[in-house]
This record gives C-alpha cells, structure tokens and sequence, in this order.
C-alpha cells in the first residue's frame, strides 16, 4: 500500500535545545530515515587533542562567537 502526502508547513520560530552526533530533526513525514554515523581518524592521530587554555581575562573573544539573542 502506498501513501501520498502532501504538507505545507509554516514555521514562525524554531528553536532547538541541543544536537548531538547521528541527530535527526524531523519536520512533517519522511518514508524512511536511515541512521548512520561514521567517525574517521583521516589524520592518524595516536593521541588526544591538546587543552584549550581558558582566556578569563577581560575584553578577551571566546572560542566560539556567540550572536545576541533576539527578543521573541
């Protein structure tokens, strides 16, 4: 038996509270979702990546640029 679905979907706001490795965020039907996750070591590394020095010092940019949230 066969299904047929049309949607039409209109999302105003959408806010996502975390994603981790192999996540599916899912909007409306989908037949089939295959999971699948890989994870390489292309660079054949034999050890851990070295720490992040903590920058706490004033005036300083963290790692990671983070944007103003926006009043809902």
């Amino acid at each position: 038996m066969n299904f047929y679905i049309n949607q039409s979907i209109c999302i105003h706001t959408l806010r996502v509270g975390s994603v981790s490795n192999s996540s599916v965020l899912q909007i409306g039907s989908a037949g089939l979702i295959k999971p699948s996750s890989h994870l390489y070591n292309t660079g054949e590394f034999t050890e851990p990546a070295p720490e992040i020095e903590a920058k706490t010092s004033p005036g300083t940019k963290p790692n990671v640029p983070l944007v103003a949230p926006t009043p809902s």
